[in-house]
């Protein structure tokens, strides 16, 4: 988004959904023909056989087998975003889909990453689940626990993490309010634009669950 005068101007967008929606066009295509994003839950999230029960009130079951499934996030490229080998393998995925789809947001807008170095450019994330920090700081993970582990998967960083990269310089923080956290996030961007914080905000949203308590 960018301000010009006292309006606001959406100018770019990216995406990444389920349902093999990777991009704008591809989710106007998926709408448009009234396709499902509904599938079996896959066996690297978890067996979905060993916590079903059809009845919802049994404890420690689930009384489904499906949900909207994002393929593929585990595949990050570190190399182009100069994250190490080391760290990225501590990363949530969520920051991983962040800095990913805030490059394809840019590059719809038509702005160029390396101009918009050291401008003042504002990142607001609306982020909620944690799920990859509980798996890589479990008890089985103790031994490999490293600072990467902590900012890896902090919440508080994935906005950071974008602005750092990108060397932008406007406001920059993510927001949990649970399922309204892109809609205040989205808020407080235009707030940011419209007092002059900033002259451009990249806003974005992510949600992934990747172990079966949620």
């Amino acid at each position: 988004m960018s301000k010009i005068k006292d309006s606001i101007a959406i100018i770019g967008l990216g995406c990444r959904f389920p349902g093999g929606s990777d991009n704008p066009g591809e989710f106007w295509d998926f709408l448009k023909h009234g396709k499902n994003g509904i599938s079996r839950i896959p066996l690297d999230r978890w067996n979905s056989d060993t916590y079903y029960h059809p009845d919802y009130t049994t404890p420690g079951k689930i009384s489904v087998k499906w949900g909207g499934i994002i393929d593929g996030i585990d595949r990050f490229d570190a190399a182009f975003f100069n994250i190490s080998p080391r760290e990225a393998v501590r990363l949530d995925p969520q920051h991983r889909m962040l800095l990913e789809i805030s490059y394809r947001a840019l590059e719809d807008a038509g702005q160029n990453v390396n101009e918009l170095s050291g401008k003042d450019v504002g990142v607001f994330v609306g982020i909620s689940a944690h799920d990859y920090g509980e798996i890589v700081m479990g008890p089985n993970e103790h031994a490999s626990i490293s600072g990467h582990s902590i900012t890896g998967n902090a919440n508080s960083i994935a906005s950071n993490r974008i602005s750092y990269v990108f060397n932008f310089k406007g406001p920059s923080y993510s927001v949990d309010t649970a399922c309204s956290s892109s809609l205040i996030a989205a808020h407080n961007a235009c707030q940011s634009l419209l007092n002059g914080d900033c002259s451009l905000a990249l806003l974005g949203g992510v949600n992934t669950l990747i172990k079966p308590e949620i």
